[in-house]
């Protein structure tokens, strides 16, 4: 099935910090060379019920990832009883890359949630490399549009509405001047209450004009 070809590529994806919670986002493009390969690439996976992993790269990389990371974080609330931190599951999935990296994942990723310290955000590369980002990230080969507008419209402390239309707004961005970033956008809203993904209305609804 061309879902599992890793040699799909061309992303852009984006994590916000909001007041009380996580925002993730994505574009659903996916390429193979000048190719639109998909157009309905997943590139967001919930691996924990409050934490979610946003992939950019090499589709069967990441989606071997994503698998690999909901196993462990259901064997570590198995074993201790109590759910993965954010930052438990970045560390876990910074050892599983640096473990890999003569042969690496082709993969960047972003993994965020809430946990008992309140909303926080990891990026993640190919090696192993991780850090904790204060308030906004973008990933992915439209990454450099998505912070044009992030870096130009972000503010501390923002409200969930406020996140995720700057989400919006960044990805609209990549997608009009990247050739493998497009076709639609998943926003996944992450607080202590809830895991959410926006259906397409509520997307339409809080998209800027």
């Amino acid at each position: 099935m061309v879902e599992q070809s890793d040699t799909m590529k061309g992303t852009t994806t984006v994590g916000i910090v909001f007041e009380s919670g996580v925002v993730l986002a994505s574009e659903k493009r996916a390429t193979m060379g000048y190719l639109i390969s998909n157009k309905t690439a997943k590139k967001i996976y919930q691996v924990a019920p409050r934490i979610g992993l946003t992939t950019a790269g090499g589709v069967g990389d990441a989606q071997q990832l994503a698998r690999l990371m909901t196993v462990e974080a259901n064997l570590y609330e198995i074993r201790r009883g109590k759910r993965i931190s954010v930052q438990a599951a970045s560390t876990l999935l910074s050892n599983v890359l640096h473990g890999n990296r003569m042969y690496p994942f082709y993969v960047q990723l972003l993994i965020g949630g809430v946990d008992e310290t309140g909303p926080v955000l990891f990026s993640v590369d190919a090696v192993g490399g991780s850090g904790r980002e204060d308030g906004i990230v973008a990933t992915g080969s439209g990454s450099p549009m998505a912070y044009g507008v992030l870096e130009d419209r972000y503010v501390s402390g923002m409200d969930e509405k406020s996140a995720v239309e700057l989400a919006i707004r960044a990805l609209r961005s990549a997608i009009k001047r990247d050739a493998g970033s497009g076709e639609g956008m998943a926003v996944v809203v992450i607080t202590p209450d809830s895991y959410r993904e926006l259906t397409d209305e509520e997307i339409s609804v809080l998209t800027p004009n």
